[in-house]
């Protein structure tokens, strides 16, 4: 039986771990069958968020300003998970921006785990929906919050019990944590050469950029100048 573990929630800038940012980590630890720590940090993505995040989860720009760097956020969480399978609600989704950070700043990481969202696709194929919210309050699992990391994390917590006390003894090879698996390629940052030209473009142009230069990868810089150019034009002695 699976007794020690981290329940991990992540909330993000939207769904593409390669172009979108970690916003909210989650997570509560589980020892020897019972809970004996969390962690919860809200993470300063260095841009402006999208109105479906804001709306989705009721974290405006200006909390996220004042919430910690990314850097500060994972190495944070990856001591608090050291040496720990996870346990998430779709869980490959949450490691993926994990593991995209870890490979893009040289840390090693390689984690086992087990998804609660493939439990309930297994142990209760009847139900209309396997979503958090759904399984929640079918199974009247509280929650202050939604959408938001450390509460859903704690809610994917009670799921897991659930699922463990119910199900655990006619298969427990389902509650085996397996290895999670995400190839995420290397995205460096910007260049200088990038970044001067993008703040040619938005100074001349008038634009907003909605985001830090120094935060961009050098893919994004690159996508963000075709975006402008195509729309904006070139300007006067600009070389791109």
């Amino acid at each position: 039986m699976l007794n020690s573990f981290v329940v991990v929630d992540l909330e993000m800038t939207g769904l593409r771990a390669r172009t979108d940012r970690i916003l909210e980590i989650g997570a509560v630890k589980v020892e020897q069958g019972n809970p004996t720590d969390i962690f919860e940090c809200l993470v300063n993505p260095k841009m402006e968020l999208p109105e479906e995040i804001i709306n989705l989860t009721g974290i405006t720009s200006e909390m996220a300003k004042k919430g910690c760097d990314t850097a500060r956020a994972m190495e944070g969480f990856l001591t608090f998970a050291e040496g720990l399978p996870l346990v998430g609600h779709n869980l490959i989704f949450d490691y993926s921006f994990l593991k995209q950070y870890a490979v893009n700043h040289g840390i090693v990481l390689e984690k086992k785990g087990v998804d609660t969202l493939k439990l309930a696709r297994r142990f209760l194929p009847e139900l209309e929906k396997k979503s958090l919210d759904y399984l929640c309050s079918y199974l009247n699992i509280g929650r202050t919050k939604s959408h938001r990391a450390f509460e859903d994390a704690k809610a994917t917590a009670e799921l897991f019990f659930y699922f463990n006390e119910h199900f655990y003894e006619k298969e427990p090879e389902a509650f085996c944590p397996k290895p999670l698996l995400y190839k995420a390629k290397k995205q460096g940052p910007a260049s200088p050469v990038q970044k001067r030209n993008l703040k040619k473009l938005t100074e001349y142009h008038k634009i907003v950029l909605g985001r830090e230069l120094d935060s961009l990868t050098r893919s994004e810089a690159s996508r963000i100048t075709d975006q402008i150019l195509s729309t904006y034009g070139k300007i006067p002695s600009l070389s791109v």
